[in-house]
């Protein structure tokens, strides 16, 4: 009896365990992008131009500015294909590691995704001009654009 109940035990245990995700072991969106990440960040320090992120965006992102500042100094590039634009930036100082892609459609939506080499995806809006308007992209919605915009800035980064 005692063998019967350390082993019902012994099922649970395990059937507990592989159930539980193991602590440490990162999600599926950070294995995809840990490495592109670093790359395009790396990338962008060695080939990118100066520029900076407004106060605008780094308030709606979170990003905290140093008092009295407007903007962050900040190194990107930027390409326009068939009436979109794409930006990339990343902070000139090494103070903060983050990646922000930014991508201006033609129909007046402009698409932000900030994200870390150690943490991927932290946020994502969608900037409607005309009207004023700044809205939260579903996570599902977010993640799909985001995993684009890698992949993208990732090609970008190993041909130039």
């Amino acid at each position: 009896m005692r063998a019967v109940v350390l082993a019902v035990l012994a099922a649970i245990s395990a059937v507990n365990f592989a159930a539980t995700p193991l602590r440490g072991a990162p999600p599926p969106e950070l294995l995809f992008a840990f490495d592109n990440l670093r790359a395009i960040s790396s990338w962008l320090r060695q080939h990118g131009r100066e520029g900076y992120i407004g106060a605008d965006v780094a308030d709606a992102m979170g990003i905290a500015l140093p008092d009295g500042e407007s903007a962050l100094p900040a190194w990107q590039r930027g390409f326009k294909n068939d009436e979109v634009l794409r930006v990339a930036q990343v902070l000139a100082d090494d103070a903060r590691d983050f990646i922000l892609f930014m991508v201006q459609r033609p129909d007046d939506q402009v698409y932000f995704y900030l994200s870390t080499p150690n943490g991927g995806l932290q946020k994502a809006f969608v900037s409607i001009p005309s009207k004023s308007l700044v809205v939260p992209l579903e996570r599902g919605e977010a993640e799909l654009g985001w995993r684009t915009e890698v992949l993208y800035w990732k090609d970008r980064s190993e041909t130039r």
